[in-house]
């Protein structure tokens, strides 16, 4: 054997065995779980439940970094930019992964430079507005929505950025009711709850946990309808989206996953997997997600997330095309 072709050798050998030791060691300093939004909104609140729950099965302190702006890609690209080593994970959702790069022509990534891990939970989505909005159900809001944008007065809604999942809900529910609203995006979703507080915007159309739930009881939002064919559990007083013949069957849910830059290798994919299935078994995160609101189902095998990923690409690219969503 020639020198170049020892050489050649020794280092494809070195190369195949970095991954498994890599692996071994893994993680063996502090990890980054990127949230894409600002401190304060029902992400944040979740990341902060799992980190705690999470670096006691890594055994290694997950630290959370909050970075909002551009529906979430700021963060995604941050993540992007790292190594693929599996010490920046990121809580995602199709709003940042798939919709965002649908959205905004400054970005370059795509669905499938992400893996998806695990996902720990799925929300229940509904439409919350200032306290003194005037509709209490599906058919008020119809008809005041219609009332008002003949006025020039269209009502407002936030979303959590331009081509966000609540900015297509949106533009989809204002199509289906024969009118217009007024989109107005944030960085996410506590900066919306603040305004919609002092009653700046009409709607927000969100997942919610027992924070809104308790500012709802105290008079300071309200929910209009779920979006939902029965009753939420949380809410249960808040009557269906169906009552509205145009609205009918326009039930929403949303999944928290948590994903990694694809190439990380296979044992720290595994790892990663094996701890945050953990998580999902740990009593306190269990109790809390549920007294939040979010539905903890069984923890997906690692082919299921890759299918589970893959089939949700599909789905929200189509209802981007239904609403014909234009990059800006």
């Amino acid at each position: 054997m020639n020198a170049f072709k020892t050489l050649g050798w020794l280092l494809g050998a070195a190369l195949a065995a970095a991954t498994p030791a890599q692996a071994q060691t893994y993680p063996n300093k502090p990890v980054t779980l990127m949230v894409p939004y600002p401190a304060g909104g029902l992400s944040d609140i979740i990341a902060r439940k799992v980190n705690v729950a999470l670096a006691a099965e890594l055994k290694q302190p997950v630290i959370i970094e909050n970075l909002g702006g551009a529906g979430g890609a700021i963060a995604a690209q941050k993540v992007l930019n790292a190594p693929a080593d599996g010490y920046y994970i990121f809580q995602g959702s199709p709003n940042e992964l798939i919709l965002a790069p649908l959205a905004l022509k400054a970005i370059k990534y795509k669905p499938e430079d992400f893996r998806m891990v695990q996902e720990i939970a799925q929300a229940p989505i509904a439409i919350s507005a200032r306290k003194d909005f005037p509709p209490n159900n599906a058919k008020e809001l119809v008809a005041y929505a219609r009332k008002v944008a003949k006025e020039g007065k269209p009502v407002s809604y936030a979303s959590v950025g331009t081509g966000s999942l609540y900015h297509l809900m949106g533009e989809d529910m204002a199509r289906k009711m024969d009118t217009t609203m007024l989109h107005v995006p944030y960085k996410g979703g506590g900066p919306i709850l603040t305004d919609l507080l002092g009653g700046q915007i009409d709607m927000f159309i969100t997942p919610y946990g027992a924070p809104h739930v308790a500012m709802e009881k105290e008079g300071k939002i309200k929910f209009v309808v779920a979006l939902s064919e029965k009753p939420q559990r949380l809410m249960p007083q808040v009557r269906s989206v169906d009552e509205a013949p145009e609205l009918k069957h326009f039930y929403y849910t949303i999944g928290s996953g948590y994903y990694v830059k694809k190439g990380t290798p296979e044992p720290i994919v595994e790892a990663l997997h094996r701890a945050l299935t953990k998580v999902m078994f740990d009593p306190d995160f269990r109790s809390t997600m549920v007294a939040m609101g979010q539905e903890v189902g069984e923890p997906l095998r690692l082919e299921e997330a890759t299918r589970v990923y893959a089939d949700e690409v599909k789905r929200y690219q189509g209802i981007a095309k239904t609403i014909n969503l234009q990059a800006q």
